[in-house]
């Protein structure tokens, strides 16, 4: 039954969807049009605002192209692509490369999403390379779908790490929230668990008919080839291949990052994630040139993010300086009751992170109104981090701003992913509705 809904959403998709752009685009002239017609804003404020949000993503988008470059660089290292093929070589059938990409990307996304949607991508390539009985389009989107269902578990998830820093933005009303009442809770732990089991049944349910598979085609989704002109023993080649030169660097790397854990513990945020790839892809390269190269053949796959996300980040400013995010977020609040809060408070973060797909962006806009709103509840502010956090990750599966990476590294478009993708999403919102509202009741 999957097969043939997911098969039929494929069909509507690949008619009526265009590429990720138009639909960033798209989305831009619809949350204008809310904006003027919700909120008081005329089109010269949402013009303003819109603008005014275009360089917020600027950081996150940067950070975003280093880890999909450096992800790329660290895997074409010889040692990790050795060992990454190795176990892409395990897979003889299309069920268990499936099943052996959405654990991989699942364990990689526990650790940090960012890594996630990067080795993830990569591995299901290299999969999808050796088993010409795997569909690589299912293959990608198991890999993203993966890292999506296991957020709420994850070590790097936005919000629970942010309430338990001191001094954050909400600290003198519900104080420091420790990860045990966030990302380790039965809630957290439960959606994350339950969530892997329903992507690997949806998938493995979803999996085309040997004839209509369609493989890995090494001229339309293989990695770019090139030829370089070199003087092999001249000075400035001797430089560039220096081994001494990169590994005294790596040393200089190598001391900030143990600097780092020695001072803030084991704390995965992008940049640390980005430099430990940087450091590690050249100990792992042996030489400036040969990282370079990596680097260099990553880059086209990056186009996407740079592209698009300053667009995402101008949907997010008219969002936030309209006030369409608290419109959105007290309305459900406000038909809401002790019972319902965390439904409500789920859904309500869902529908935001469709037009605001930053966890750091929404915490900040949203977070207050829900926790002001549980005021009145003898609800623990744990449950709105929680709600939230979990709302705030399974709509990505609708919105693309994540996938752009997978999307890039494959060179698939959209259209190519996203009926499974969707497929697997109203799975997670039927089971994840159940959890943040029976969990509450019993904890």
């Amino acid at each position: 039954m999957l097969r043939a809904f997911s098969n039929q959403i494929r069909i509507v998709i690949e008619k009526f969807l265009p590429n990720a752009f138009i639909f960033a685009i798209l989305l831009t002239f619809i949350t204008l049009i809310l904006g003027m017609f919700f909120t008081d804003s005329s089109l010269l404020d949402m013009t303003e605002h819109w603008y005014g949000g275009f360089w917020n993503f600027l950081a996150f988008t940067t950070q975003m192209i280093l880890i999909l470059i450096t992800g790329y660089a660290l895997v074409k290292a010889p040692p990790v692509e050795k060992l990454m093929i190795r176990v892409a070589s395990i897979p003889k059938t299309q069920k268990s490369a499936l099943i052996s990409t959405i654990l991989v990307a699942a364990a990689a996304g526990y650790l940090s999403w960012g890594l996630g949607f990067v080795l993830g991508a990569l591995f299901a390539i290299e999969v999808a390379k050796r088993v010409p009985k795997a569909d690589f389009r299912i293959l990608i989107a198991a890999a993203y779908t993966a890292v999506i269902a296991i957020l709420p578990a994850s070590i790097t998830l936005t919000a629970p790490l942010l309430v338990n820093t001191p001094d954050h933005s909400l600290e003198e009303t519900i104080g420091l929230i420790p990860l045990t009442e966030t990302i380790f809770s039965p809630t957290m732990l439960l959606a994350a668990g339950l969530g892997l089991l329903i992507v690997i049944f949806a998938y493995l349910k979803m999996m085309p008919k040997q004839e209509n598979v369609i493989p890995f085609n090494s001229e339309e989704n293989g990695e770019l080839t090139r030829t370089e002109n070199r003087i092999p023993h001249s000075f400035a080649e001797k430089m560039n291949n220096s081994k001494i030169i990169n590994y005294a660097l790596v040393a200089f790397g190598v001391l900030w990052l143990i600097m780092y854990i020695v001072q803030n513990g084991f704390n995965l945020e992008l940049n640390i994630l980005n430099f430990a790839f940087i450091i590690l892809g050249l100990a792992l390269h042996g030489s400036p040139s040969s990282y370079i190269n990596a680097i260099t053949d990553g880059m086209p796959s990056a186009s996407g993010i740079l592209l698009q996300f300053p667009f995402y980040g101008g949907i997010m400013g008219m969002m936030a300086g309209s006030g369409l995010i608290s419109i959105i977020a007290q309305s459900l609040v406000s038909i809401s009751n002790e019972l319902t809060f965390p439904l409500l408070s789920f859904l309500s973060a869902a529908i935001v992170n469709i037009f605001v797909p930053s966890a750091g962006g929404q915490w900040q806009v949203q977070g207050p109104i829900m926790i002001e709103a549980i005021q009145s509840y003898s609800l623990h502010p744990s449950v709105v981090v929680n709600t939230v956090s979990m709302g705030d990750t399974i709509t990505n599966l609708l919105q693309p701003f994540f996938a752009l990476p997978a999307l890039g590294l494959a060179r698939l478009e959209l259209k190519d992913i996203w009926g499974y993708c969707l497929v697997t999403m109203v799975l997670l919102l039927i089971a994840n509705s159940i959890i943040v509202t029976v969990i509450p009741l019993i904890f």
